[in-house]
């Protein structure tokens, strides 16, 4: 009997064990691989550029150099090219 209740909870602490480091090993398979992190680096400065740019639009919009009219039309473009970048990156850190 003791020896049985002992396999049981080895047992149990062994399904536990695994259940609990299952992440870690599935992480490992999820992260963005080497040869890409050039292609990230693309995606990243597309994001970067395309947020100071609508900075900047903004600005320009303060400054009356821009209509309301262009300040949509830019902004709306530069958001789509910001969101696809971040699109991008967050499918290649969950691939």
């Amino acid at each position: 009997m003791t020896v049985a209740i002992f396999l049981l909870g080895l047992a149990l602490i062994a399904a536990v064990s695994f259940f609990v480091a299952a992440p870690l090993f599935r992480a490992r398979a999820e992260t963005v691989p080497a040869a890409s992190s050039g292609e990230r680096e693309r995606w990243e400065r597309q994001k970067r550029q395309a947020l100071a740019a609508i900075k900047e639009a903004e600005l320009d919009y303060r400054m009356g150099k821009l209509s309301d009219e262009d300040l949509a039309s830019m902004r709306a473009r530069f958001e789509a090219q910001a969101l696809e970048a971040m699109a991008a990156l967050e499918g290649r850190t969950r691939t």
